[in-house]
């Protein structure tokens, strides 16, 4: 205090409670796209654009490249917060995708993909749910991949120039990341431009469908088995029996890649990623994985450069297990706790300014492989006679 001595009352504001976590936003779309007749100032080229009005801002998007039709997608399951770049149509594809993937310009600006890293700097939101539909190369989506990682996002790609499952299953093969879900074939549409039935990307409506499905179950809820809207077939044949694996869908999903079904309206099928560690074989577990990284990290920033007491360890931990016990009442999560471990945190590691707080946690596992046993038996014959007389 600036003196010992005062003639009157004085107050000593303390804390004493726990501080609420709140989880980060995951229903963020990214999305890069190519369109030369848009509205500069809506879509500047190589810049991240907000929306908030999916379906207004198409109205701006105009009619060549592929954003008016990714929007258009996105609209159509969910008005999604939606982050976009724009990028310059190339003479050709590989100029295109050169285009797409982006880098940094001489003035130091982020462009293509890596613009959307610029999304929170310049925008104040993070885009998690990723995607460039239509120009889904497969050097686009190994940079889409990259991108993921670092904004702890998740990536839907479709299976670049496979025509067959069998080329959509060795396509599958060149990726090795949790961030990333595959998807084969596309989805077919009326195009109003056109007035006929063209292709529609099934990757654009898994970027609105997943924006939709963590708004209104969680990101704990995988892609599949939820009906999309605004499609009226499939691109390719694929084969499917909800009992039986030896078809193209269980082909395809055996091998990490989700595909495509028609029951009760059309429907994603599959909930795998491309990792090759099967502790984030499902998409939900990447994205469960992503959400309590970034949430634990962001709401702890208030307790950065205070004093290092032992009050301040205990409440940290106390807050972590507050905001596991919400998850797991929600549903979120199975199980979740949070715990100082004297073994990490030395005396010479505690002087050095350094905190150990360890977690582990449960993630919801999707229930993919429902199995009944079906026994036949004459034990209800047994008393046929009783139940006559009765």
């Amino acid at each position: 205090m600036a003196t010992d001595y005062h003639h009157g009352i004085r107050i000593i504001e303390l804390t004493d409670v726990i501080r609420p976590i709140r989880t980060v936003e995951t229903a963020i779309i990214g999305l890069v796209a190519t369109a030369d007749d848009a509205d500069a100032d809506a879509f500047p080229l190589d810049r991240p654009a907000l929306i908030t009005d999916v379906r207004t801002a198409a109205g701006s998007a105009g009619t060549t490249g592929t954003l008016a039709r990714v929007l258009d997608a996105i609209a159509d399951q969910a008005n999604a917060v939606t982050v976009v770049v724009r990028v310059a149509e190339g003479a050709d594809e590989a100029e295109t995708t050169t285009n797409v993937i982006g880098g940094t310009n001489t003035a130091g600006m982020k462009t293509g993909l890596h613009a959307l890293t610029a999304a929170q700097a310049q925008l104040g939101v993070t885009p998690r749910i990723l995607g460039a539909p239509g120009l889904d190369t497969d050097a686009v989506t190994a940079e889409l991949v990259t991108v993921a990682q670092t904004l702890r996002g998740f990536a839907y790609a479709g299976c670049h120039g496979c025509v067959t499952p069998s080329e959509a299953v060795l396509y599958r093969d060149g990726f090795a990341a949790r961030e990333l879900m595959l998807i084969w074939p596309d989805f077919q549409r009326w195009d109003t431009v056109a007035s006929a039935t063209g292709t529609a990307w099934a990757t654009a409506r898994a970027l609105g469908l997943r924006a939709k499905i963590d708004e209104d179950v969680g990101w704990h809820k995988t892609l599949s088995n939820v009906a999309v809207n605004g499609v009226t077939g499939l691109s390719r044949d694929v084969s499917w029996d909800l009992q039986s694996p030896a078809t193209d869908a269980g082909v395809l999903n055996a091998a990490d890649v989700t595909t495509l079904i028609r029951e009760d309206g059309f429907r994603f099928w599959g909930s795998r990623t491309c990792s090759n560690d099967t502790a984030f074989a499902f998409e939900s577990y990447t994205r469960t994985a992503q959400v309590l990284a970034d949430t634990m990290a962001r709401a702890h920033m208030w307790a950065v450069d205070k004093p290092l007491h032992p009050t301040l360890a205990q409440d940290i931990v106390d807050g972590v297990d507050a905001k596991f016990r919400e998850l797991v009442a929600r549903n979120y999560l199975i199980g979740g706790r949070a715990w100082f471990d004297p073994a990490k945190n030395s005396a010479t590691e505690l002087y050095a300014g350094k905190l150990w707080i360890s977690y582990d946690y449960t993630p919801v596992p999707p229930l993919e492989n429902l199995m009944f046993e079906q026994k036949i038996t004459s034990d209800y014959l047994i008393d046929f006679a009783a139940r006559m007389a009765a």
